[in-house]
């Protein structure tokens, strides 16, 4: 049987009883100001309310109940304006009758509330439906886009991919498709993150070549070109990241930064090497905070493969500067740079083979042979690192090593296509490694 709760202000007919004779039941009476409680208790089928002035409090009320509980709603009234009329609809009024109460008209109006209500639900929910298809195609275009352009391959087979992963993941596609944006964006983010941490290593460096007269215009042009590579990636950074998520880890870059940019663009001088590596350092440790809750934030497996090749890419300009700031200094400052370096390499050599062992084959293990050769010609230019024929091996086979391991980060960044599927054991085989040495 059909329940209804009953709102009736003073001088109403006695809708209780009249609900009843036509087999209608009243679940509760309630005032408008305890609508939204009483309506969750009493689990009526729809709401009778007879008010002559519902503009003042029924309406709003009945609004916040559509927002938590939604009813067919029958409203009998004197009010006959018509601002009223279309405010009621507005708030979920599906029957409005203006001086028109009598017994006998009851049941048929419940059921036409009932009607309107029910097609109101349908409309809605073919709407939402219609909205999602909608969203769900856009986002499928967006990660066949991601896939024709890391594959180069045609629509149509992007599409395969994307509904093969969605039946062997039992998932939608535009469910799949999601996933392969986020862990794009995620893997460009990683990338960013990762250069910022290089970088930090890498004007050092060319700092230091300035001081020791190697290639001095060609380092200082270098320099200048990395020094806006880092504004433009924090920029980046800035644009595409959560300022929720990831707003105080960008501040501290951005601050690192603001102190560490003036130095670098002033006369190269031996004497303020220490002080800029010093602020250098900072630099990268705050990046490679930020690269770890990029990576944290993220369960593929790819994204571990995207940080540990840009790590390389960092190590491999950390080595050329460690080398160079222990010649170029003294004392202390250079054995501890001499004693690092030392701990670089072996960072380096170890990251290195988890990489021949953890990557997919393919092309990126092709992209790895050929590190072997300036990475040899780098550890001759540091036993070497004194004179300036060793510093200049140095120079050129770390950025060799840049050249290598930048096109292999972007190759393991546009790679999207590979995060569609399961992620593979690359964490637990030890493709994660802790902080920079």
């Amino acid at each position: 049987m059909t329940s209804a709760l009953v709102i009736a202000a003073p001088g109403a007919p006695a809708l209780e009883t009249d609900l009843n004779a036509v087999g209608i039941t009243t679940a509760t009476q309630c005032q408008a100001a305890d609508l939204i409680r009483t309506a969750a208790r009493c689990n009526a089928d729809l709401l009778v309310a007879w008010d002559p002035y519902p503009a003042q409090l029924l309406l709003p009320a009945l609004a916040a109940l559509q927002e938590h509980l939604a009813l067919p709603v029958l409203l009998f009234t004197s009010d006959a304006d018509a601002s009223t009329l279309a405010a009621a609809l507005r708030v979920g009024v599906h029957a409005y009758v203006v001086n028109g109460y009598a017994p006998a008209r009851l049941r048929p109006l419940v059921q036409l509330a009932q009607a309107r209500f029910e097609h109101d639900r349908e409309r809605r929910v073919a709407h939402q439906d219609l909205s999602h298809r909608f969203e769900e195609r856009k986002l499928i275009d967006r990660a066949k886009g991601i896939l024709m352009r890391s594959r180069r391959i045609p629509e149509d087979e992007a599409f395969r991919l994307l509904r093969a992963a969605s039946m062997e993941g039992h998932q939608r596609v535009g469910l799949v498709s999601r996933r392969l944006i986020d862990a794009a964006r995620d893997a460009e983010a990683i990338n960013r993150a990762g250069q910022l941490r290089m970088l930090s290593q890498h004007l050092v460096k060319l700092y230091a070549l300035q001081c020791a007269g190697i290639d001095a215009e060609s380092a200082r042009s270098a320099l200048l070109a990395s020094t806006e590579r880092v504004s433009d990636t924090l920029e980046l950074l800035d644009r595409g990241l959560s300022k929720a998520t990831f707003g105080d880890l960008l501040q501290a870059l951005r601050g690192i930064w603001k102190e560490l940019a003036p130095a670098l663009a002033s006369t190269p001088k031996r004497a303020r090497l220490a002080a800029l590596d010093a602020a250098a350092e900072q630099l990268m440790l705050s990046a490679e905070q930020l690269t770890t809750a990029l990576e944290a934030g993220n369960a593929y497996a790819r994204l571990a493969l995207v940080n540990l090749v840009g790590r390389q890419r960092m190590l491999s300009q950390r080595i050329a500067k460690q080398a160079l700031l222990a010649t170029l200094l003294d004392g202390s400052v250079a054995q501890a740079a001499a004693a690092d370096a030392v701990s670089t390499i072996a960072a380096f050599e170890a990251a290195q083979a988890r990489l021949f062992a953890t990557a997919p084959s393919g092309p990126l293990h092709d992209e790895l042979q050929h590190v072997a050769q300036p990475w040899q010609q780098l550890l001759k230019g540091l036993h070497d690192a004194a004179s300036e024929s060793g510093r200049r091996a140095v120079a050129e086979a770390s950025e060799s090593l840049l050249t290598l391991f930048d096109q292999m980060t972007e190759h393991c960044e546009q790679a999207a296509h590979v995060l569609i599927e399961p992620a593979s054991d690359l964490r637990s085989a030890g493709g994660v490694q802790g902080p920079a040495p």
